[in-house]
């Protein structure tokens, strides 16, 4: 993302639309709610970063279906500045600094479906819109007819957007909603639009006084029929732009840290070197210079709390529980009684968030530390006037590293630089790995740890996730199982993703075979990046050969007995107190270690617990595994000891922050056959109840 700079955070609130409780989908699961489907969709604005459009940064989900966006935003709007301006010089207020922000809502929301408030303001509202009226578009009613809402419907808000600009003033204000509404229906009877707009808000002269070209442009997007309307391609080419279009070198995406292309081919330094350092005089405008989402996620860590700032304004106003009864409830939980609560429409109200807090906290760290030299082996901590600290923040247990905003403000812009020099510093992102790795950047760190290089994108492009394939079927049922606890994974645009990050698995490895257990093994890999499956996929194929090799033959069984085999005499080795009492009571590996290391843990702790496991597990080799297998021996020694095979069987299927990843009994088709390894025995005598659903 890019660098905060003299932007501020802002949040905004809105409600999504609940759905029934006595309702399932076709697959006998309870209907996804609307607001994790709108969260699935969110992350797609994430990626959107352009410098006309405000960058999405986060979303929350709160109770009763809230949800919180977090965005950059600007205190002053237009609308501030045009109240500034006289209106002989309104048509000369563009200067390259406009954003447009909450560009995002009618995407995230599927086009208004999955709230209960009209999307977009009326007055700026297309005819085509207006005509359609409020029709939800899963309506089966609507068929297969596209949504009036696009491109050309967005030239018509243009359209009002530079009418209201070169008139000095908002359109139909001081008219009901329902006459705004029908006032813009009737202009489809009306030659010249413009002029009648001017005509009715008493500013024809100003119109008319507008150079041909400015006239011309709004005559263009202010057309009534969409067929007629210009799309914004062909506004972009008009000759009103001729004169400032080469004001604006054309945006170009940075390039990713994965790709054939040379990240600093166009990189330029001033003449002057010193300029580097100029207006670096304190620590506002050094914290100004870290990505966006780097501040807030170092704002949330120094005590930020989305809904108390939205409380704190009274955007979020809380009700006595009495006052939020129904008057008369059915028994499917349909409720009248009480009138509509305004706060669960849309209120349009930002609010900044303040950063003086996080500032204080950051306040002892010195200038120094924004740009550590890589070249200096000689302590990967910078130096500044709480380093004995920091010091001494290094020998606390992890938790309490990852919730320490000064550090890992300094971990993170120390791996920021270290991947950006990857892989020319591959060497020493192993060795600060070794020390801890910043959450907020994780994803990129496990890539470098895994040896990922090149154009994963055109890669995983080239790899056909369309064509129909007997894995499919096993693929769509083990999803909703897979970490579906999580809000993100659960999501529809989750389910998508893992479905084309698997599948593009399987077609690409034509020698191996999809075993159930792939997904949980994907599912760390597709939270970390969301956003970039192909560096999901990358990961996930670097990591299968180092950790899991011919783990996923078609026929395994001589496989996973080897690894067996090591890991009981490894257990011998360390504990032979445990080991012979394991075997007394014929509680082999063969029971309960077959999901452990086909799944590499996913299947038996929750994901937040992968994440630190797989932190160390990357920098050791492929025999690491079985160090984790008698480490969580080692921790359950004392209750082993004690019990016998009934008791331990119990144990390990409810192991403490255990949270199933999807079953790993069967093989690609379906569930009914044997366990790897265990070519006759039954999967109940195989895997505990609760490790099979």
């Amino acid at each position: 993302m890019r660098p905060l700079r003299d932007a501020q955070l802002g949040a905004f609130t809105f409600f999504a639309s609940a759905l029934p409780h006595d309702v399932c989908g076709s697959n006998g699961l309870p209907l996804t709610p609307n607001s994790i489907k709108i969260l699935g969709r969110f992350q797609l604005l994430k990626t959107i970063s352009h410098p006309r459009l405000c960058q999405y940064v986060d979303i929350s989900r709160g109770k009763h279906e809230r949800l919180v966006v977090v965005t950059e935003h600007y205190e002053s709007s237009l609308n501030d500045f045009q109240k500034q301006v006289q209106t002989a010089d309104c048509h000369h207020v563009i200067d390259g600094k406009v954003k447009l922000a909450k560009f995002g809502l009618y995407y995230m929301t599927d086009h208004g479906a999955d709230v209960d408030f009209p999307i977009g303001y009326p007055s700026y509202l297309a005819p085509e819109v207006i005509a359609q009226g409020s029709v939800h578009p899963s309506d089966p009613s609507q068929g297969e007819n596209p949504l009036p809402s696009g491109p050309k419907t967005d030239v018509w808000s243009l359209g009002v957007l530079l009418f209201e600009l070169c008139a000095g003033r908002r359109l139909l204000q001081n008219i009901e909603i329902s006459e705004r509404l029908k006032f813009i229906i009737t202009l489809g009877c009306i030659d010249d639009i413009v002029t009648v707009l001017a005509e009715e808000h008493g500013c024809l002269d100003a119109i008319r006084e507008l150079p041909e070209n400015v006239l011309t442009l709004l005559r263009k997007c202010l057309t009534f029929l969409p067929s007629r309307r210009p799309t914004p391609a062909e506004l972009l080419v008009d000759p009103v732009f001729e004169g400032v279009s080469c004001l604006y070198a054309p945006f170009q995406q940075p390039v990713g840290l994965f790709s054939s292309s040379l990240r600093c081919a166009h990189l330029e330094l001033p003449e002057d070197i010193s300029q580097l350092c100029k207006g670096q005089n304190d620590d506002e405008e050094y914290l100004g210079e870290r990505a966006i989402d780097e501040v807030y996620h170092l704002w949330c860590l120094a005590g930020g709390d989305l809904e108390k700032e939205l409380t704190n304004k009274e955007i979020i106003q809380s009700k006595p529980p009495v006052c939020t009864l129904p008057n008369f409830l059915l028994e499917d939980g349909e409720s009248f009684g009480q009138g509509r609560d305004r706060s669960f429409l849309l209120d349009d109200t930002t609010v900044t968030l303040s950063l003086c807090q996080l500032k204080n906290r950051l306040k002892d760290v010195a200038g120094e530390a924004y740009y550590p030299l890589l070249e200096d082996e000689q302590s990967s901590l910078s130096q500044s006037n709480s380093s004995n600290e920091l010091s001494c923040t290094v020998t606390l247990p992890l938790i309490i590293r990852e919730r320490d905003t000064e550090y890992q403000l300094i971990r993170i812009i120390l791996f920021d630089r270290l991947l950006k020099a990857y892989p020319y510093k591959k060497n020493l992102v192993w060795k600060e790995a070794r020390v801890d790795i910043p959450p907020l950047i994780r994803g990129l760190a496990w890539a470098a740890l895994l040896g990922v290089e090149g154009d994963i994108q055109a890669k995983y492009d080239s790899i056909d996730k369309d064509t129909p394939i007997p894995t499919d079927r096993q693929i769509e049922v083990d999803i909703p199982r897979c970490h579906q606890y999580d809000e993100l994974l659960s999501s529809p645009q989750g389910h998508r993703k893992f479905r084309r990050v698997l599948k593009a698995w399987v077609v690409s490895h034509p020698d191996l075979v999809y075993w159930q257990g792939l997904d949980s093994l994907c599912a760390p890999f597709l939270w970390l990046n969301f956003n970039n499956e192909a560096l999901a996929y990358a990961c996930m194929s670097a990591f299968i050969p180092k950790y899991l090799y011919n783990f996923f033959l078609k026929d395994n069984s001589h496989v996973i007995q080897e690894y067996l085999t090591v890991f009981s005499q490894m257990i011998a080795f360390h504990d032979p107190e445990l080991s012979n009492h394991l075997n007394e009571i014929g509680f082999i590996p063969d029971l309960y270690a077959i999901p452990w290391f086909l799944t590499m843990f996913t299947h038996v702790f929750p994901l937040h617990k992968i994440f630190h496991l797989w932190d160390t597990l990357l920098l050791g080799n492929s025999s690491f595994p079985f160090c984790i297998g008698v480490a969580i021996l080692q921790q359950l020694r004392d209750r082993l000891l004690a019990n016998g095979f009934n008791e331990c069987i119990l144990l390990f299927s409810d192991l403490p922050g255990k949270r199933g990843g999807g079953r790993v009994s069967g093989r690609e088709g379906g569930g009914k056959d044997h366990p790897p390894g265990c070519a006759a025995a039954p999967v109940s005598t195989v895997l505990p109840a609760s490790m099979e659903s």
